[in-house]
Parts: structure tokens; C-alpha cells; sequence
């Protein structure tokens, strides 16, 4: 957490229409979201947008029924992240489950291909002789890759929600809320949840082709489970429509329908499946899928997505756990690395905190350099990009770039590439958090280029970091009712934040663990219970002041059991 922080409350907004079975403390939190009726605070499926709202769906749902109609073999490509990989098993599961006969899938490496549908990945995949190509969570910034696929005869669909760039890729097809003039109300649709738009819309067209009157129609919800997981780890926001999309693949996961692999790797991950929540899949679940892609192959993680057999899911999740064990000791050891790098900087430089923050390590891994970047972004408030070498040795850098609130790092990117042509190979992504590959040799004048740009374009204001607060707790509300309610009252996510308290404390007791995080033992002011608390990365080598100001989230402690409850720490300072 960066040390340039302010803890801000939120204001009381007023909310009615609420039943009693709400917890007030709940309708406070709502209404400070903007939510001020059960409808708004947690929206259903019933609400979601129409699917024909999304422009290109036509030509989409007519070369998927074509397809279908005539047996043709319809390829799905995915991508190396969770989104991408839930999506491409959605876009599997669901086409066979409407009839495809011919469904095969691909993903690239990211070592070998790089992002996206590359000239090399449709090289590769042409031994599968494919009439129709799929993307799902990429392909709008793919122009080569697509005219790679159409020169070899195959039609392509391009589904996907990253920000295009001037021009479209020549796709028979695109489906992307974000495309130019777009209808679609909600532009926070993930990839996965994307294709499963798609899905929906081609069986509404295969409804009123009459084409379910000899047989059951398929209950696409059953995919619900993977859009949720997909949706909540690529970070987008959850406005209404997601949240209805999340909540509903909850509501699956905790009554026991996830997919085999799904449930898996939930139990890999120590998580209660009952009481599981959207930061149970952020923090535990998508990081286990996700480490196939970073330091394996995501083909791993998306085969344990499709398989039906139970045994051979608890295997690849078994494999997945020892995956993901490899990739945090990597982004601990490469985190360490770029803590030391700021902190020489900021000895060069007087101790100004730079504007923003471009490392490199010939040593580190292309696949975890975004967690790193993320990492940094936190530490700092301010725009970080980390790059690796793509290969061992190489010369071809991977660069991953993480924002802060207020400042659109693909647009950065853009105007760079604008105002210095060359300079980077590709890049794409989102407002808070981008892909850029280029050679070393240009890493010294990128690095100058973009510092500059963000001095151009970033509004000072937005380098003062803020905790937004939802207040502080009673001691009444201090206790497993309401830590169990907030656990289940989301999904929280981002644009829809998981509520933050703050407060006064006596710190009774405290000590460290593994070097960096610390255990403490609080008691609230005018109280006399004993709370116990963890700040991860909270030591800073000094014992805590005797009295301190907490920002916090309330949770039950999953590890004690019983109604434990502790209080998760994002921000300690000294009365």
C-alpha cells in the first residue's frame, strides 16, 4: 500500500424499500455505491442486456448456425489468462451443447506466440483445417493473425473486449462492446462473458428456427460458473450487468453445480465452497488457473475446464496448486528485485517519488512481470510498467503496465506510439492495464517517452491516493453476523468496492510473521473485546504505535473457525 495515502469516508447516501432481512450496516454500503433499492444493490439475470444490443451479433450468430447447420469444424482460440481461458472453455462447452458436432480449441503459448492470434499460432493450427475460427478474449488488435487465417480460406469471428485501434481486423465478424459506436450499455463485459452473449443470442436464433422441437433446450446457465470466475479475474467493472452475470455464477458454485474442474481446483485452494465469494475466486481460485498460463501453458488450465472426469480434475489441480506455489516464489523474489530498483531511484532522484515507474530485469519472468507491475502500482500510486525478456537471453522485451484510477494507460500508450512511431512492436489493453512488447534497445527512449507522456496527461490530483471508507463499526457490528452478511452481500469487485472501515485502536499485542506481515491483537475504542487482525506487508521494521488509525475490512477467520472473526488491515497509522 503506498505510503502517499489518505483515508476518505464516503458519504451517507439515503436509501428505502429495503425488508428487514437486510442488515442496516448492509444498505449503508449499498447506497454509498449508488445501489438504493434491493434491485439495483444485487440485479438478476432478468435484468441483463439484451444480447442483440451487441453490435455485430447478426453476422456472428450466422456463421456460428451455419457452421452447426453443415458440420463444419469451428475452431476456438483462447488466451493465456483466466478470462481467456474460462471464455474459451464457455465458447467449447456451449456450442457443443447446441449442437456443434465439430469443436476443437487452441491456445497460444506465451513464450512461443506472444499475445493473440499471431501469423505463427494460425501457422501452427492449420494442420486442424478449421472452417471457422473463434476468438474469444482477443482479437480485435490481431489484424495479422486474422488475414493469416482468411488467406488460408477459414472465416473468422473476432469476440473479444479490448479497446480496438483505429482500424478493425478484416473478420467476417466482430462482437466487442467497445468498438466504435457500440450500443451496447454495459463496455465492462469480460471476454468470457462476451462469448457467452454470443452464446445466448445463438440460441435465441436457433429457438425461432424451430430447431429445439425434437430435443431439450440447452440450459446455458450451467456456464454461468466459469463467466463468473472469468469476470472476476480480469478486473473489470462490476456494473449491473456483471454483477447479475457474478452473482448468478456464485449462487451455482456454492450450491455444488461448478464443473468438475472448477470444484477442483476450489479444493485445492482450501476455499469452503458454500460460502464462497468473489475474492475467494480473485485471490484463490483465478491464481492457480492463471499460473498455468504464466509459467506453463494455459492449455493445462483450460483442460481442466472441459474435463468431465473427476479424477483426472483433482490431478490437473494438484498440478495447478504446485504451479502456483513456482509463480509466487517467482513474483516474490521479482517483486523484491523492483522494491529495490525504487528505492535506488528514489535515492538518485532526492527521494521524489517519480511521476511513474518503468522497470526491467534481464532475470525475470515474462509471465509474472503484470503481478509485479500491479504490485508496484500499489506500493507507489503511480502508472508502472515492468518488462522481462520474452525469451531467456533475448532481445524481444514483453512489457506489462498497470494504472492508477483516472489515467487511461492504453491511451498513453497510443500517444506514444503516435508521437514516436516504432518505438514499441504492439500494444493493447484497458484503461487500467495494458500489454506492449519492444526491443531492448528502445527500452532507454520508451522509458523517457513515457514518463513524459504521463507528466503531459496525468492530473497531479490523482497522484494523492485515497482509501475510500465506508466509516467505522459499532461494536455491535464487530461480530461474525455481519462479517458472514459483507462476506455474501457483494459480488465486490471493481467500480463496486468491497466495503472498508476505519477506526481507533489500542494495539495489545503484535508480532511478525515471515518477515513482512504483522499479527495483531486490537481492542476498540470504548470496547472491551479482544479483535485479533493481520497486516499483510505491514512491517516496516518499527513496532506499531500503542494507539492507531485502521483501515480495515471486517472478515470471518476462516482459520479459527467457529465465529472468529479478524479484521484484514489496508492501512496502519499512528495516532
Amino acid at each position: 500500500m503506498s505510503e502517499n495515502l489518505k483515508v476518505v469516508r464516503r458519504d451517507t447516501v439515503a436509501s428505502d424499500g429495503w425488508g428487514d432481512e437486510t442488515l442496516p450496516l448492509l444498505r449503508r454500503i449499498y447506497a454509498a455505491r449508488g445501489a438504493i433499492t434491493p434491485e439495483q444493490a444485487q440485479p438478476r439475470l432478468a435484468q441483463l442486456h439484451a444480447p442483440e444490443l451487441l453490435g455485430g451479433m447478426q453476422a456472428a450468430v450466422g456463421l456460428l448456425a451455419d457452421a452447426i447447420a453443415n458440420d463444419k469444424r469451428i475452431l476456438i482460440v483462447g488466451d493465456f489468462d483466466c478470462d481467456g481461458a474460462t471464455a474459451c472453455a464457455v465458447g467449447v462447452r456451449g456450442l457443443r451443447m447446441l449442437g456443434a458436432r465439430d469443436v476443437v480449441h487452441a491456445v497460444p503459448n506465451r513464450v512461443v506466440h506472444g499475445y493473440g492470434l499471431s501469423p505463427s499460432l494460425v501457422e501452427e493450427l492449420a494442420v486442424l483445417k478449421p472452417d471457422l475460427l473463434v476468438t474469444v478474449d482477443h482479437g480485435i488488435a490481431c489484424h495479422a493473425g486474422v488475414r493469416a487465417a482468411k488467406a488460408l480460406g477459414w472465416q473468422v469471428l473476432v469476440t473479444d473486449h479490448h479497446l480496438p485501434g483505429e482500424q478493425l481486423p478484416p473478420a467476417d465478424a466482430i462482437v466487442d462492446p467497445n468498438v466504435d459506436g457500440d450500443a451496447f450499455p454495459s463496455k465492462a463485459l469480460a471476454g468470457v462473458g462476451v462469448i457467452f452473449y454470443v452464446l445466448m443470442a445463438l440460441r435465441r436464433h436457433m429457438r425461432e428456427q424451430a430447431a429445439f422441437a425434437e430435443q431439450p433446450e440447452p440450459d446455458l446457465l450451467s456456464l454461468l460458473d466459469l463467466v463468473a470466475v472469468g469476470t472476476v479475474a480480469d478486473l473489470v467493472a462490476l456494473d449491473d450487468n456483471n454483477r447479475a452475470l457474478v452473482s448468478a455464477g456464485l449462487r451455482r458454485l456454492r450450491a455444488g453445480k461448478a464443473s468438475v474442474g472448477l470444484q477442483a481446483l476450489i479444493e485445492v485452494s482450501g476455499r469452503d465452497v458454500r460460502r464462497l465469494s468473489a475474492s475467494d475466486i480473485g485471490y484463490a481460485v483465478a491464481p492457480r488457473l492463471n499460473a498455468a498460463g504464466r509459467l506453463e501453458d494455459m492449455a493445462l488450465g483450460i483442460e481442466l475446464l472441459l474435463t468431465e472426469d473427476p479424477a483426472q480434475a483433482r490431478h490437473i489441480a494438484t498440478l495447478l496448486e504446485e504451479i502456483n506455489a513456482e509463480r509466487r516464489a517467482v513474483q516474490q523474489i521479482m517483486t523484491d528485485d523492483a522494491e529495490k530498483a525504487v528505492a535506488r531511484a528514489l535515492l538518485d532522484d532526492d527521494m521524489q517519488r517519480p511521476v511513474a515507474a518503468c522497470l526491467f530485469d534481464a532475470e525475470w519472468h515474462p509471465g509474472v512481470v503484470g503481478l509485479v507491475a500491479s504490485k508496484m502500482k500499489d506500493r507507489l500510486h503511480r502508472p508502472v510498467i515492468a518488462f522481462a525478456p520474452a525469451e531467456p537471453g533475448g532481445d524481444a522485451l514483453r512489457g506489462s503496465a498497470r494504472s492508477i484510477s483516472g489515467f487511461h494507460i492504453r491511451d498513453a500508450l497510443a500517444a506514444i506510439n503516435a508521437n514516436h512511431p516504432g518505438l514499441m512492436e504492439k500494444f493493447g489493453g484497458h484503461a487500467m492495464a495494458a500489454g506492449l512488447s519492444l526491443p531492448l534497445a528502445n527500452l532507454d527512449a520508451f522509458k523517457q517517452a513515457f514518463v513524459q507522456q504521463v507528466q503531459r496527461s496525468l492530473d497531479p490530483a490523482l497522484l494523492q491516493q485515497q482509501l475510500l471508507s465506508d466509516g467505522e463499526l459499532s461494536p455491535a457490528e464487530l461480530d461474525f453476523q455481519h462479517a458472514e452478511a459483507l462476506r455474501l452481500a457483494g459480488p465486490w469487485g471493481q467500480g463496486f468496492a468491497e466495503p472498508l472501515f476505519d477506526g481507533e485502536f489500542e494495539v495489545l499485542e503484535w508480532r511478525v510473521l515471515k518477515e513482512r506481515h504483522l499479527k495483531l491483537v486490537l481492542r476498540q475504542q470504548g470496547s472491551t473485546a479482544r479483535i485479533n487482525a493481520i497486516h499483510f506487508s505491514g512491517w516496516t521494521g518499527t513496532a506499531p504505535a500503542q494507539h492507531v488509525q485502521v483501515a480495515y475490512r471486517l472478515v470471518s477467520d476462516d482459520y479459527r473457525g467457529g465465529k472468529a472473526i479478524q479484521l484484514i488491515v489496508e492501512h496502519c497509522a499512528s495516532v
